[in-house]
């Protein structure tokens, strides 16, 4: 059973940062602060359904190094600055929220179960298309990201898909957040629907997250009734199957087939109560991104006193055992690390702490990797510069570079 103390603290100080960006004038003030407004329609973008056929996809940038852009920023003018960052920065690609863990789409969908569940009811981007389009101009690759069991919407409107309470309705994790059943199929095809309609509209590859079991305490699971378990089928089982289902149905796609995985995957030797196993996930995808933040480490956990005060070693550590493992199962999936640019608890992360994890993530050979900051604020003194946009940018325009202007 995994040992939740570091991902309470987490949770409890997150809450729901990952959903609202936060518009902070100091960079790393993700955990407080008023949330962006609510998107804003610019002109001519009114809501439309997903068009066809989607622009030529392009493979992923060799190396591939990247930062989330929730859904919030992205429906926001945030976006247009994130684009200006990565224009002149090494930043080539954008991971942005398709289906984050509200339930909620971004985009609007056409699909069936989106539209009878109100996953519409929310779009943080009703131009979605446009700025897809923005992205391709600028040569930025755009990753979709799809939250799967994490989807309290889908478990309120689809409870026959839900983890139960052993006492009745439904099963809800310490936040309140109820979640849909891992074990059921229809879970992982929805997902994987959702997938096939995003990269039609543009996406070039599709990152799953939340391809697991809730991380709770002992006592509180055993409150939890899955009903599409199979007899004797174990979590891990579960998650291998569900893993299998979005394989099969994402490949005929011609996009990587991406997923997340808590950091503790890498040296754990089970699969901590949540379903994740290192060895399965790293012979199932194309690109597995194991979670290395320092400050989900508890204290001790690699002799360190304080995991999240060297987040060097605690990054190099990590993705060794992961190297290491994955070594001796022959060929499999590229590693490429979220690595950690917020602040949870001491000391703050600045510029220092995020460039040392991708020393030492780049020390072991491993050049791609994707930065995660809830209200998606990212400090530019992070990043190396881009000289190719430097230096086709216009006399006096230090800012700007050779890719077609922002449109707003």
């Amino acid at each position: 059973m995994l040992r939740t103390a570091f991902c309470t603290a987490l949770l409890l100080a997150l809450g729901s940062a990952g959903l609202v960006a936060q518009d902070s004038a100091r960079w790393g003030d993700e955990l407080g602060g008023p949330p962006l407004p609510p998107t804003r329609s610019l002109p001519g973008s009114a809501a439309q359904p997903v068009r066809w056929p989607a622009p030529p996809l392009n493979p992923p940038p060799k190396p591939l190094r990247a930062i989330y852009v929730n859904a919030w920023a992205f429906g926001s003018r945030r976006f247009y600055d994130l684009v200006r960052l990565a224009d002149t920065t090494e930043i080539n690609a954008f991971v942005i929220d398709a289906k984050d863990d509200t339930g909620y789409l971004t985009y609007r969908s056409e699909n069936p179960i989106a539209v009878a569940i109100g996953a519409n009811g929310k779009l943080r981007a009703r131009d979605a298309e446009r700025r897809l389009g923005v992205l391709l101009e600028h040569g930025i690759h755009p990753i979709a990201r799809i939250v799967v069991a994490k989807d309290p919407l889908l478990a309120a409107r689809k409870p026959a898909w839900s983890i139960q309470h052993v006492n009745g309705g439904l099963w809800r994790d310490r936040l309140n957040f109820a979640w849909v059943d891992a074990f059921n199929d229809s879970v992982w095809i929805y997902a994987a629907q959702l997938a096939a309609e995003a990269v039609r509209m543009g996406f070039a590859e599709v990152q799953y997250d939340y391809v697991r079991f809730p991380d709770e305490p002992r006592a509180r699971m055993e409150t939890a009734v899955f009903p599409a378990r199979r007899p004797g089928e174990t979590r891990r089982e579960g998650v291998a199957r569900g893993l299998a289902i979005l394989r099969e149905r994402t490949k005929p796609l011609g996009v990587p087939f991406t997923i997340d995985a808590f950091g503790l995957t890498t040296s754990a030797t089970s699969d901590m109560g949540i379903g994740q196993f290192w060895d399965d996930l790293v012979t199932s995808a194309d690109v597995v991104l194991p979670m290395v933040y320092p400050s989900h480490y508890y204290h001790g956990f690699y002799d360190m006193r304080r995991p999240n005060s060297e987040p060097y070693r605690v990054v190099r550590r990590a993705l060794e055992d992961g190297m290491r493992r994955a070594g001796a199962l022959g060929k499999t999936a590229e590693i490429r690390p979220y690595l950690q640019a917020f602040t949870l608890g001491k000391p703050r992360y600045t510029p220092v702490e995020v460039r040392a994890q991708i020393r030492a993530a780049q020390e072991l050979g491993i050049e791609s990797w994707v930065l995660w900051n809830p209200g998606s604020a990212y400090d530019p003194g992070i990043f190396r510069k881009d000289a190719a946009a430097l230096s086709s940018a216009p006399p006096g325009d230090k800012g700007a570079s050779g890719r077609p202007s922002l449109v707003q």
